[in-house]
């Protein structure tokens, strides 16, 4: 069973919908350990005071701002607790928009809201409203001893909230002045219009489950090689060669014919699965229609005899 990780409400207007906050994440990472090469041994982390090799217990450390070197204001867990306490445990919706609006980039992490007990009915009625009206909430709400921003959805009577960055915390693109050319290199509308025909040629539904971590299961074959004591060679790779304006045209048309290319041989065999299932519909029908000549040229000879 989920475990909820927080609780609260979803406040706007007069409604107030108590829901429970669920990780919407699985992480797949592989955990590696550290440890000590020549042995094995594992390596630990310990917390240590400055300048002596003395660890100190969990529960003796303190979150502390430093306001000049060396000197810090020490906070305490109630302390921050105290910090606008009606924040702590409320979804305050401020706005709704078209989530098409909300450029990517703003989003972070994805959690699913669940209602709390006895606001089923509310929440339900939250969720059908926001589905109908095809629009995202933005709210905020504190979490983990910060203000987030959030974007709530609805889909299928499940809501989700998506925490988002503030405008100040995503770095805009005039800082990369220094990084982007100068001056706008002149694009030929010929090249424009090859390279918006590979990406038409490319372009398909999004499908989640046709992408896989290759990495980690390549990660994962290789410890399991090296447990079975199996050497492993890493292969000589190279970097991309980054195309030339020059070549532009000529890598543009065959990168088209390659896509038509992987393209055919499928939609060949969808033709030719297509092709064997008709004749084999009709090689199924074939034994009843001369089951029904059998038995015509039986009931002719029967009535032949009467007569």
């Amino acid at each position: 069973m989920a475990r909820a990780i927080w609780s609260g409400s979803i406040s706007f207007g007069l409604l107030n919908v108590p829901v429970r906050f669920y990780s919407a994440v699985a992480r797949r990472n592989i955990a590696l350990r550290e440890i000590r090469e020549s042995d094995s041994a594992r390596i630990k982390h310990r917390r240590v005071a400055e300048g002596t090799d003395e660890e100190v217990p969990y529960e003796e450390i303190v979150k502390a701002y430093e306001v000049t070197p060396g000197r810090y204001v020490p906070l305490t867990k109630d302390e921050m607790g105290a910090l606008a306490p009606e924040k702590t445990r409320a979804i305050e919706v401020l706005d709704f928009v078209d989530i098409e609006e909300i450029d990517p980039m703003y989003f972070d992490s994805p959690y699913y809201l669940g209602p709390a007990e006895g606001a089923e009915k509310a929440y339900s009625l939250l969720a059908a409203a926001m589905e109908a009206s095809g629009k995202a909430a933005i709210a905020r709400f504190v979490f983990r001893n910060k203000e987030h921003l959030a974007a709530i959805r609805a889909a299928n009577g499940v809501l989700t909230l998506t925490t988002m960055r503030f405008a100040d915390e995503v770095v805009p693109s005039s800082e990369l002045d220094d990084v982007l050319p100068q001056k706008k290199p002149k694009v030929a509308k010929k090249e424009q219009e090859m390279a918006e025909q590979l990406i038409e040629s490319l372009s398909t539904e999004f499908e989640p489950t046709s992408y896989r971590d290759e990495y980690r299961e390549q990660l994962l074959g290789l410890i399991e090689s090296k447990a079975e004591g199996k050497e492993i060679v890493a292969p000589d790779t190279e970097e991309p060669t980054p195309t030339k304006a020059p070549d532009l045209m000529a890598a543009l048309e065959q990168s088209i014919a390659a896509v038509k290319g992987r393209k055919e041989p499928a939609a060949k065999d969808g033709a030719a699965k297509e092709k064997s299932s008709s004749s084999s519909k009709k090689r199924k029908s074939a034994p009843k229609s001369s089951k029904s000549k059998a038995k015509s040229k039986s009931s002719g000879r029967a009535k032949a005899k009467s007569k």
